[in-house]
C-alpha cells in the first residue's frame, strides 16, 4: 500500500490516510503496518524501530495523519495534543440545511466536547432537501466527536452508517469527512507547520450533482 506523504523530516512525517483503512488494529492492512515501507527511518539516536501514528482517524475518515519517528517526538506530540497546541480542521458534507456558523458544545460519551463549524456552501437536494459543506474545527478530541455532534444537530454526515438517518444513507461512497489541515509548531525545530490537503473531489462533485438533479427535476 503506497501512502501519500505531504511532509517528512528526520523527526516526523505527515501522510494522507485513505478512507476505509484503519490506522491500527489486528488486521494486516493498516496504516501502521504500511508506514515502514513508506516513511524513512530516523537517523536520530532515539529513533523508533517502526514509525508510529500519534493520533487516530476513524476507519472511514480520510485526511492528514501525523507520524512520529523518534521516542521524544512521539511523547512531545502526544503532550501537544493533550494541551490543545495542535489545530485540526476538517471538511464534511452533511445532510440538511446547516447554520451559517456556530459552536456545538453538547457532551460526547458523557465527556465535555466542543466543535466549531462554518458553512461553506449549501445546495438543494431531492433526497435530503439540502446538502451543506462544512468546515469543522474540533476543540476537544472525543471518539466520533464530529459525527456525533453533527448528527445531534440534525445534520448527519453523508454516508455515516452509524449516526446517519436510517433509510437515507449512501451505502457505497463512504463517509464524507476529511481531515484537511494541521497547524502546529514542530516539537524539535519550533518551525510553524501549516499543512493542508485539498478537499476530496468526490465532496465537491456530490454537491454539484445534487444541485444539477434538483434543477433538472424541480425547476
Amino acid at each position: 500500500m503506497r501512502l501519500h506523504i505531504v511532509y517528512e523530516d528526520d523527526f516526523l512525517a505527515i501522510i494522507v490516510k485513505p478512507a476505509g483503512i484503519s490506522v491500527s488494529g489486528n488486521q494486516y492492512r493498516t496504516i501502521e503496518n504500511a508506514l515502514l515501507d513508506n516513511v524513512k527511518t530516523s537517523t536520530q539516536s532515539n529513533a523508533l524501530k517502526w514509525p508510529r501514528p500519534v493520533h487516530r482517524l476513524d476507519n472511514q475518515t480520510s485526511g492528514l495523519l501525523i507520524v512520529s519517528k523518534t521516542i521524544d517526538v512521539h511523547v512531545k506530540l502526544g503532550q501537544m495534543f493533550e494541551q490543545k497546541l495542535i489545530s485540526k480542521y476538517y471538511y464534511a458534507v452533511v445532510m440538511g440545511k446547516a447554520d451559517v456558523d456556530g459552536i456545538i458544545s453538547t457532551p460526547v460519551n458523557m465527556q465535555s466536547a466542543v466543535t466549531l463549524f462554518e458553512r461553506i456552501k449549501i445546495v438543494p437536494s431531492l433526497r435530503n432537501e439540502y446538502l451543506s459543506l462544512l468546515k469543522l474545527s474540533p476543540q476537544t478530541g472525543r471518539t466520533h466527536q464530529l459525527r456525533i455532534h453533527l448528527s445531534q444537530q440534525g445534520w448527519p454526515i453523508l454516508g455515516d452508517k452509524l449516526y446517519g438517518f436510517k433509510g437515507n444513507i449512501l451505502l457505497k461512497d463512504g463517509l464524507y469527512l476529511c481531515a484537511t489541515s494541521l497547524l502546529f509548531k514542530h516539537p524539535i525545530t519550533n518551525e510553524v507547520l501549516d499543512i493542508s490537503t485539498p478537499i476530496p473531489h468526490k465532496f465537491l462533485k456530490r454537491m454539484q450533482n445534487e444541485e444539477r438533479r434538483w434543477i433538472k427535476y424541480k425547476v
